[in-house]
């Protein structure tokens, strides 16, 4: 979340980084008129304990000389039960500003574009040549139907829309791509965790993921427990209310895990094949970070990204994310988008962003300066390392032949056990 102090000086700031991001809420001036409330209600209480702290002095006073002071004592007891009301006066206002500060989003850095929506997002660069075929390419789902390893009617039969099972080759393609993604992040000096599946309410609400996208989550009944939508929330709050020491920093983790997302507002988009699933996996990519270094980080993160794609030879490009199309917790992000040619287009196989120390504020993770006895809130960062089935689905459509078959890239052969091709089961 925002420094609520920042925000208090600085409510216009909020108010642009909210236009910036083309949104209209939560409503600033809603602040503005608590806080002003809440700074009445300091004042009088204020006041009213210095005309208590004085009475209580004339009391005493008037005591000494033998004088009566029982209409001081009643005025003062008047102001103890008025005190007491504006303190919880003043509580519940406070409360109200917290609930507040966890809707709004973070502020896009200076170098985020502007723009409303994906259209305004400015490519930076391409990798990569898009593959050529003397064929009209087909798409991930009828290549991997056709071979027997991609089954949505009987994930349907068991589970329901979006999801899917896998068999044979596919099923080792997505463990192969799995264990190679780690590979390369293992060598890009990242240090592997195995997270819970499932995180308590407080750990979503130091990511960012509520309240603000409680409809996108699975919950489970009855329990305080939620499924996790990636593996940034659980390994991220590993160092929740913790401080590290600047020799710690920067600090990489990675970690494969499933995703459970309910995919709430995507009714009629991607209904088909593997692109928008409920449970999909991904290898996430953490890093901590020093505040000074938080963007170099951001860059060697994106990089770091990039590599799994440019080894298995994968054309992508890479979009700077506009205002409008910033996630709720990020400050800059880069997506990549991995070319498709049974789609015919670009499609987001990673998003890398850094969150300053917006998260680091909502989950209390702080580190020591060198020499410092104060601590100071760190910066986060994460990206996608990358989402598996995505990666999959690359895999198909670049390397489809024309009778059928697809051509592995030679990255991933010594993980499928020397196989070259898939020809189906």
């Amino acid at each position: 979340m925002l420094d609520l102090k920042f925000v208090q000086k600085n409510l216009d700031a909020v108010a642009a980084a909210l236009k910036k991001r083309c949104k209209t809420e939560p409503d600033v001036t809603e602040f503005a008129r608590l806080d002003e409330s809440r700074k009445a209600l300091i004042a009088e209480a204020e006041g009213l304990k210095a005309r208590r702290n004085q009475g209580s002095a004339e009391v005493a006073k008037l005591r000494r000389a033998g004088q009566d002071a029982s209409a001081l004592m009643a005025e003062m007891g008047g102001m103890g039960e008025r005190i007491k009301q504006l303190d919880a006066e003043l509580a519940d206002i406070e409360a109200r500003e917290s609930d507040w500060l966890l809707k709004v989003p973070n502020i896009p850095h200076e170098s985020t574009p502007d723009g409303c929506d994906e259209t305004a997002n400015p490519v930076q660069r391409l990798w990569g040549e898009k593959p050529q075929f003397a064929f009209k390419p087909k798409e991930h789902w009828e290549l991997g139907q056709a071979l027997g390893g991609l089954d949505f009617e009987r994930a349907a039969k068991i589970a329901g829309s979006r999801f899917c099972v896998s068999f044979g080759w596919a099923a080792r393609l997505e463990r192969a791509l799995a264990a190679f993604m780690l590979d390369v992040a293992a060598a890009n000096g990242y240090r592997e965790v195995l997270p819970p599946y499932m995180v308590n309410r407080t750990a979503m609400t130091g990511t960012g993921q509520l309240p603000k996208f409680a409809e996108d989550l699975f919950k489970i009944e009855g329990q305080e427990y939620f499924l996790i939508p990636t593996a940034e929330v659980p390994v991220t709050n590993l160092h929740s209310g913790e401080v590290l020491e600047e020799e710690q920093l920067p600090l990489g983790y990675c970690a494969l895990t499933p995703c459970f997302r309910s995919e709430a507002g995507s009714y009629g988009k991607d209904t088909r094949g593997l692109i928008r699933q409920h449970q999909f996996h991904k290898v996430e990519l953490v890093r901590f970070s020093r505040p000074d270094r938080s963007f170099e980080e951001l860059e060697l993160l994106t990089g770091h990204a990039e590599s799994v794609l440019q080894k298995l030879g994968l054309h992508y490009r890479v979009i700077a994310l506009c205002g409008g199309d910033l996630g709720f917790s990020s400050c800059k992000t880069y997506d990549l988008e991995v070319w498709l040619p049974g789609q015919d287009k670009y499609r987001e196989i990673s998003s890398c962003s850094n969150f300053v120390d917006f998260q680091a504020r909502r989950a209390n993770i702080r580190f020591r300066p060198k020499g410092a006895k104060k601590t100071e809130f760190l910066h986060t960062l994460n990206g996608s390392g990358l989402a598996v089935g995505r990666t999959l689905v690359a895999v198909l459509e670049n390397g489809q032949q024309a009778d059928g078959t697809i051509v592995l890239p030679e990255a991933l052969r010594p993980y499928m056990g020397g196989l070259e091709r898939i020809t189906g089961e």
